[in-house]
């Protein structure tokens, strides 16, 4: 898989990243991990690996990823969980998705046939339900799992988009963005895994409110 660079937001992840940087080392890929740096904890977990440590230049999951990526050379990049949920056999798949037909985004489904997820719970389940349909109606979404952000994509078409939000609606700013723009962008199957530690970030009713918000504030722009 050359040319591709993993993209690794953290925060508080000290308990599941090591294990990630260690099971991603068989692939040799270039690896950012992007954090803030007073999260010394973390930081002093992962110092062995061979992995270039961003800090963050201000807060948030959405700043972490277009701060991470923007500083990404390879033509490729991925964004990989800190958690453990992602599993690094998919990126052969993905990697080899991407290749095709000008596709320059994938995003990994759980939803698909065949698929699952051992960390969803009711409440994201019928999160995620939702705004994917939403998506599909409103913007002409294909893919079939918005909040997963487990995407491959081109390092120069995420830049051209030029992503705006800096917390968890970078999820359906990318998609959506790069719909309205006409990228081609296609889905991955994936089997989610139940995350090695740490709590989730995400809070489902603030962080759905804004997603919320975002997708309607995207409608209305050109």
């Amino acid at each position: 898989m050359e040319n591709l660079t993993l993209v690794i937001p953290a925060k508080n992840e000290k308990e599941s990243l090591p294990t990630v940087l260690e099971e991603l080392e068989k692939y040799k890929l270039p690896i950012i991990v992007v954090l803030e740096k007073n999260d010394a904890e973390t930081i002093n977990a992962i110092k062995k690996f061979n992995c270039k440590i961003l800090y963050q230049n201000n807060k948030g999951y959405g700043d972490a990823l277009i701060q991470g990526v923007n500083s990404v050379s390879t033509k490729y990049f991925c964004i990989f969980n800190a958690d453990g949920s992602f599993n690094p056999l998919e990126l052969e798949n993905m990697f080899k998705n991407i290749q095709k037909d000008e596709i320059k985004f994938i995003f990994a489904s759980r939803y698909e046939i065949g698929c699952s997820s051992d960390d969803d719970t009711f409440i994201t389940y019928f999160g995620n339900f939702l705004f994917t349909k939403l998506g599909r109606i409103f913007f002409g979404l294909k893919i079939t799992d918005i909040l997963y952000t487990f995407v491959m994509g081109s390092t120069q078409a995420f830049k051209n988009i030029n992503i705006q939000n800096k917390d968890f609606t970078f999820c359906v700013e990318l998609p959506i963005k790069a719909n309205k723009q006409k990228i081609l962008i296609s889905t991955s199957k994936s089997n989610e895994r139940a995350r090695i530690g740490g709590k989730k970030k995400v809070n489902a009713l603030k962080d759905g409110f804004l997603i919320l918000m975002s997708m309607v504030k995207l409608f209305f722009s050109k």
